[in-house]
């Protein structure tokens, strides 16, 4: 964990690792629709995923298909993952984002970004939803399942449920919600989210995009 608040993205992507979240937040329509929508102060979350000597990358779902799935090598819709600075870059200039890291301690185990990869193989390119499909999703996912078995097939996802699916294969989240249950303000500090195990998610570090 680092003390400081604020960030170069060169910094950032030097101490990131794998489970790393990054949140989002912007000013355009379907941003503000997002936010209101979920009741969320962000509106885009993503993780980090750091194997071996490859740059770091990110896993994250949305709707744009402006960078090269690292998993397939094709231009894609959907969940995506990316190279991580490209990524950010990304969200911050061309979708007018600002942007914030929160580290995960302890660091994910090689156990663990196994896990992910798995996630990574089973959802990579599924088709993300509509605004109104996402919102009402989140909906639905804030009633409680009873006895119920929940539907683990998506056919759409969008990035919070990426981000919460991922974070329960590592043994981060419990199982046994509804996926629309996530949104992406559950990544954010104020909320009242609890990881398992004793891991916890830091504060916000803002990532300033300062590079050329």
């Amino acid at each position: 964990m680092v003390p400081e608040t604020n960030l170069s993205l060169g910094e950032a992507l030097a101490i990131t690792r794998t489970g790393d979240a990054w949140v989002f937040r912007g000013t355009s329509a379907a941003d503000r629709a997002i936010q209101f929508g979920t009741n969320s102060p962000v509106n885009h979350v993503g993780m980090t995923l750091t194997i071996e000597d490859l740059p770091p990358l990110m896993w994250h779902a949305e709707l744009g298909r402006s960078l090269v799935d690292m998993w397939t090598g094709a231009h894609q819709r959907g969940a995506q993952l990316h190279d991580l600075r490209e990524a950010v870059l990304v969200w911050g200039r061309r979708y007018g984002q600002e942007c914030w890291l929160r580290q995960l301690d302890p660091v994910a185990t090689p156990a663990m970004e196994d896990a992910a990869l798995r996630v990574v193989a089973r959802l990579n390119g599924t088709p993300f939803p509509s605004s109104a499909a996402m919102v009402a999703r989140w909906l639905r996912g804030r009633v409680p399942l009873g006895s119920r078995a929940r539907d683990r097939d998506l056919e759409t996802t969008y990035c919070a449920e990426v981000m919460g699916l991922t974070y329960e294969a590592m043994g981060l989240l419990p199982r046994g919600r509804r996926p629309g249950y996530y949104a992406p303000g559950r990544f954010w500090s104020g909320a009242t989210l609890r990881l398992s195990g004793g891991a916890t998610l830091g504060g916000e570090i803002r990532v300033v995009l300062s590079e050329p």
